[in-house]
């Protein structure tokens, strides 16, 4: 009888472990070719914000409206209505240890944004790790050093 019962519960028990990934990472393991790809991926059109969310509540709404362009010459202008706030931006790989937060991780991509004389865009200023990009899409994390706090800020092509 306790075979009947244990023989269920141990399959279930493998498939599970079977299952789990010790690779599953939330960011890519991106190169350099990646990091050049995101650059002329983020040169090509404006984009918006569809999601980002500050440590512990989502604050999107607080972008609406605003189309970022990301210029060739590493500045990036946020527009809306009559509003403009410009910054900088780049991306960089594991070879550009000056502007990379983990010099020692090989497959570390980072997307950097630093925006001043704005309170509201503050909040973008970060090294953000890319989570996913496409055409149309980049998705960005940050996990703070400070508070362990995490943030995520998503664009989308316009």
């Amino acid at each position: 009888m306790k075979i009947k019962f244990f023989a269920p519960v141990l399959l279930m028990s493998a498939l599970w472990f079977a299952s789990c990934d010790s690779s599953d990472d939330s960011s890519p393991n991106l190169t350099p070719a990646d990091a050049a790809e995101l650059r002329a991926t983020a040169q090509d059109g404006q984009w918006r914000i569809t999601y980002f969310f500050d440590t512990d509540k989502e604050e999107t709404s607080d972008f609406a409206g605003y189309v970022f362009t990301f210029g060739a010459d590493g500045t990036v202008t946020a527009v809306k209505d009559a509003t403009e706030v410009s910054g900088t931006w780049s991306v960089s790989d594991s070879s550009d240890s000056s502007s990379d937060d983990s010099p020692d991780d090989s497959s570390d991509v980072d997307f950097n944004l630093f925006f001043s004389g704005s309170l509201l865009f503050e909040d973008l200023n970060d090294d953000w790790d890319i989570l996913e990009y496409t055409g149309t899409r980049i998705k960005l994390v940050d996990v703070s050093g400070g508070n362990g706090g995490t943030d995520y800020l998503t664009f989308e092509k316009n």
